[in-house]
């Protein structure tokens, strides 16, 4: 199944707090990252970005996301890339998990440089509401997902935008993989089985190769498996000048 909007974002940003709306010294966005898939397929097509916040990071927020003021020392204000942010983000769908709190933070940084909302020119799918509907009573956050559904999170040791997003991306696709042509059909045959006594066979699925990830091995694992080969001796068959 082609998902109804065929370009989406998996966004998420790094904030110095929690209050954007703050009369006096609101918090402000200090990392930006935004990967780009069009019909369920990341392209190359990311935007990453630490902006200054033109205020401090209190120590606790530092905690979290490991950003402090010294390493933004030098980079942009949002004014200065506020445009393309609102660019990239355009009329695509957004996927963020909790999106109520990075769409306030976006809408209060464009807000000042006098650019629109940005979920009035984008859709927003919420995957912390989508988990809540399909795990009711369990914890639904990142880290949570990731075990449940089976998402490698180990290089994920402080929060940070593009290390989430990546994350973020793969629980998306795991809740939603009734999408997926491979998985679809697997898992589909597994819950819709016909009774044991069924003597008619399901027709052979047909699998679209380019849902397919093809792992390459690399240098060592190739020189490991010819090590094998060579210990089986000359009559090895996969040594046979028909199988070379």
């Amino acid at each position: 199944m082609t998902p109804a909007h065929p370009r989406q974002i998996i966004l998420d940003t790094e904030t110095t707090g929690f209050y954007h709306s703050a009369a006096e010294n609101p918090d402000r966005l200090i990392e930006f990252a935004g990967l780009e898939m069009v019909n369920r397929q990341l392209t190359e097509n990311t935007l990453h970005l630490y902006i200054h916040p033109q205020r401090d990071i209190p120590a606790e927020a530092a905690a979290i996301h490991g950003i402090t003021l010294d390493q933004l020392e030098g980079k942009p204000v949002f004014a200065q890339v506020a445009q393309q942010i609102f660019d990239f983000l355009k009329g695509a769908e957004l996927i963020i998990h909790n999106a109520k709190f990075d769409i306030g933070f976006l809408n209060a940084e464009f807000a000042r440089v006098g650019l629109p909302p940005i979920d009035s020119v984008c859709s927003v799918i919420d995957t912390l509401e989508m988990a809540r509907n399909k795990y009711p009573g369990q914890k639904n956050n990142l880290d949570a997902l990731c075990n449940r559904l089976g998402v490698d999170r180990s290089r994920r040791v402080l929060h940070g935008a593009l290390i989430d997003c990546e994350l973020l991306g793969g629980v998306y696709l795991a809740m939603t993989r009734n999408q997926f042509s491979l998985t679809d059909v697997l898992e589909d045959e597994a819950e819709t089985a016909a009774p044991a006594a069924q003597t008619t066979a399901a027709p052979a699925p047909v699998f679209r190769a380019d849902s397919l990830i093809v792992l390459h091995a690399d240098a060592d694992e190739a020189a490991a498996h010819e090590a094998y080969l060579d210990g089986l001796g000359s009559e090895c068959v996969y040594r046979q000048p028909e199988n070379e």
